[in-house]
Parts: structure tokens; C-alpha cells; sequence
């Protein structure tokens, strides 16, 4: 994902992916040191300790391993340096799976993500870009996330969660510095806005809250197998 906090779209499928035995890993490619907009005037270094702290406090709870790229937050760009870190962190994690943003989005930082990602999970089986990690063996699978806002989202996978709600409202908790942002900004927090889209999702499939997703159409990236849990 580009930010911290942003995995709250498949962190309820993320945790039944956990109940499968699955090994779990979040990585960010913005330090999300603009994330501030109760307090503008913290530092870029200050935001992005805080943000690192909090995103690595959830992924303790989660059990899972968190790497970020520390890429400057709302000024990222498609650069080489930025696709072979990325390229790194996938095979790194021997994905099989990976959740990413959808390709509209409010936010260039997630539009910029999606493209690097169908590049980068690519490249990451080829030998030609070497890496400190050895090349995947298989491309991952990869689902798009429902994005923010008054997008259309053509979902055709969807992952029931309703068991899950209360576990997912108390991760997205350790995201402090980010529920009071939104909470300044949108007068509503973390929980909410994902209780909102839950709710509809789930009543569509017939179940009490849902997260829902749309492959990404790479090459490997779309299997002729179940893959979500």
C-alpha cells in the first residue's frame, strides 16, 4: 500500500488469510509523514516515526512482518530506484497473494502504488533485475481494493467478514495519529468509514459485513483457482 492505514480495506481478509495459516506481511512506500492534518506543522521525520511506530505496533498484534520504502509521502513518483525497492519487497516476501490499491483513486500516491505493483510483481519472477532476494517462482495473485470516495468500483470477489469486524475496528485502533486526522477532518474515525462500505458490500453477497475486491489484470496475476479466503 502506498500509506500506513491503508491496508484497513483488506485487513479483515488479511486476518482470515492468518486463520488459514497464511504468513502475513504489510508494506507501505510512503514513510505517510503528511498524514498530519491536525498537527501540519510536525516534522516530515517526527510524522514518519509516529507512523512507522504505529503501523509496526499493528503488525505485532496482527503477526505479521512490516517493511517500509520511505519514500516521500504525497510526492511519489514511478522512478527506477523506487521499482527495484519494490521489487525487492516482493520477493523478500515470496508473495502468493498480494492486496493493493485500485487504479482510480482520490490519491495519486495509491494510483502510483497500483501501477508499481502490476510492474513490480511482474519483474519479480524475472532473473534479468537482481536483487538481494531470489526471483518468485510463480506471480502472485493480485486483488485491487475498494478505493475511497465516489469511485465505481467493478468488485467480483468478495471475502465475508463479519466474525472479524471487532478484531479489525481494534487493529486499525494503533493507527492514533490517523484516527485523530480523521476525526479533524472527516468527523468520523478509522472504524466507521470501514463499517460504512462493509455493510453494503456484505449486503449484496447475503452476509452481515464483506470487503470486495477485482483482480489485477497481469500477466500471472489472475488464477484459475480460489485464492481468498
Amino acid at each position: 500500500m502506498a500509506h500506513a492505514d491503508d491496508e484497513m480495506r483488506c485487513l479483515g481478509s488479511m486476518l482470515k488469510c492468518r486463520q488459514r495459516g497464511d504468513s502475513l506481511f504489510l508494506i507501505t512506500v510512503t514513510d505517510g509523514s503528511k498524514g498530519f492534518v491536525q498537527n501540519p506543522a510536525i516534522s516530515r521525520q517526527e510524522a514518519g516515526r509516529i507512523r512507522q511506530m504505529e503501523t509496526q505496533a499493528l503488525a505485532d498484534q496482527l503477526g505479521a512482518e512490516y517493511l517500509n520504502l520511505g519514500e516521500p509521502d504525497e510526492f511519489l513518483y514511478d522512478t527506477p530506484e523506487v521499482r527495484m525497492k519494490l521489487i525487492e519487497a516482493i520477493r523478500w516476501t515470496q508473495a502468493d497473494l498480494v492486496f493493493t490499491h485500485y487504479l482510480e483513486d482520490y490519491n495519486l500516491d495509491h494510483v502510483t502504488v497500483n501501477s508499481l505493483v502490476r510492474h513490480c510483481a511482474m519483474q519479480a519472477c524475472l532473473p534479468v533485475l537482481p536483487t538481494l532476494s531470489p526471483p518468485l517462482k510463480v506471480s502472485p495473485a493480485i486483488f485491487q481494493c475498494e478505493p475511497f470516495g465516489a469511485f465505481h468500483f467493478p468488485a467480483s470477489h468478495y471475502v465475508d467478514i463479519s466474525d472479524l469486524t471487532l478484531q479489525k475496528a481494534r487493529l486499525l485502533q494503533c493507527h492514533a495519529s490517523q484516527e485523530a486526522a480523521m476525526q479533524a477532518a472527516l468527523g468520523t474515525g478509522l472504524a466507521d468509514l470501514c463499517s460504512r462500505i462493509e455493510t453494503y458490500r456484505g449486503e449484496q453477497v447475503g452476509c452481515s459485513r464483506a470487503e470486495c475486491f477485482l483482480p489485477m489484470p497481469g500477466r500471472g496475476t489472475i488464477k484459475p483457482y480460489p485464492v481468498l479466503p
